[in-house]
């Protein structure tokens, strides 16, 4: 589906839930879930009746508030709320066994709000990036930033990117969410006037053809005057990739246009030796349970020092990531680590840090 010059299309498509009062029919699958409604209905003094063990009748003033209380009460876990579908009646139509079967459950409904929320941040242009710093352990100057998404609220608050992911992948924005925070990320960078290095996540699983799905990012990068050679686009949740030729056809993509690429959460589990070996980024980010006091840990030093031996036979950066002691930014620069990234050195922020202040 194309980008819109009025903004995400997504939220063009996505159903609206009504404002309208009169009565819902809930259809549970088991006798048990209609028992707990009823509970949960009669402790709110919700007028509420039984038309069979599976089934009620519920009056209310409005079908989208009495949603949002559903779910921002936490009633049901997520097996639960798939198992729950809700029927609005505006007019008291008629219904079928067909149409209770077509009714979407209460899991479908907060995935459209989410998704309409999310749709709303992307139309507004309410997303916007933080910067935090990665530390050339040769040099001990900035090497560049990576740059992470936040979705901005009306008032001023932040959205973290574990929440403004998980809506797009409950409704299904997961392409949309992407290309607007690699896009904002570069249009950030250049307002910030970031000449070094910056890099930029992206979700491979969101992309289906590379020459397609990234033709904006690469033309928002060359029409704000980017260095090809200083944006590093970063592949995140590589667990998910169950087709590696597939990701190697976007990292082949990206070197074409003359960026860098970085793998990350090297050494975690399931971004293996095998899968750097493969891919031949030119990064690879150690992941921060590794790093988490390798200075006393035997067996991630193991770990650490098999990637370190990959990554030099193959003409690799190895950048050390969450690193939040000394001990532990000693060790990587002692063994091989030629870049470091975490708290030690600074945390996000709205405003890139200029200069290191750690000892």
């Amino acid at each position: 589906m194309p980008h819109t010059q009025n903004g995400c299309t997504r939220c063009q498509v996505l159903p609206t839930i009504s404002l309208n009062k009169g009565r819902i029919l809930v259809s549970c699958e088991v006798p048990e879930l209609a028992h707990k409604f009823s509970l949960y209905l009669s402790e709110k003094n919700i007028i509420h009746t039984f038309e069979d063990a599976y089934t009620l009748w519920i009056t209310i003033p409005s079908f989208k508030e009495f949603l949002l209380v559903l779910l921002e009460n936490k009633l049901f876990d997520s097996v639960e709320a798939k198992a729950i579908r809700l029927l609005f009646l505006e007019n008291e139509m008629p219904f079928t066994p067909a149409s209770i079967r077509e009714a979407k459950t209460i899991q479908a409904y907060n995935d459209f709000i989410h998704a309409q929320e999310l749709s709303v941040l992307i139309t507004k242009g309410a997303l916007t990036t933080h910067f935090q710093p990665i530390v050339d352990l040769r040099t001990d100057e900035i090497y560049g930033y990576e740059s992470l998404a936040r979705g901005v609220k009306d008032d001023g608050t932040l959205i973290y990117p574990d929440k403004l992911f998980r809506w797009a992948r409950e409704g299904d924005m997961l392409f949309y969410l992407d290309r607007a925070c690699r896009e904002t990320s570069l249009k950030t960078a250049a307002v910030k006037n970031i000449t070094s290095k910056v890099f930029i996540n992206f979700i491979p699983t969101a992309i289906y053809d590379p020459a397609h799905c990234l033709s904006s990012t690469v033309r928002w990068a060359k029409q704000l005057d980017f260095n090809p050679q200083n944006i590093i686009f970063e592949v995140v949740e590589s667990d998910l990739v169950n087709d590696i030729g597939h990701l190697k056809k976007i990292l082949d993509y990206y070197k074409s246009q003359g960026f860098m690429v970085a793998l990350d959460d090297v050494g975690s589990g399931y971004s293996t030796l095998n899968m750097v070996a493969q891919l031949l980024p030119n990064i690879v980010k150690i992941d921060r349970e590794i790093m988490n006091h390798i200075d006393t840990s035997s067996t991630n030093q193991s770990i650490f020092k098999a990637i370190v031996s990959l990554a030099r036979e193959n003409n690799i950066l190895v950048l050390a990531e969450g690193v939040e002691r000394k001990e532990e930014v000693l060790y990587a620069h002692a063994n091989g680590a030629h870049l470091a990234q975490g708290y030690y050195f600074a945390k996000p922020s709205s405003e890139p840090i200029r200069a290191l202040h750690v000892k």
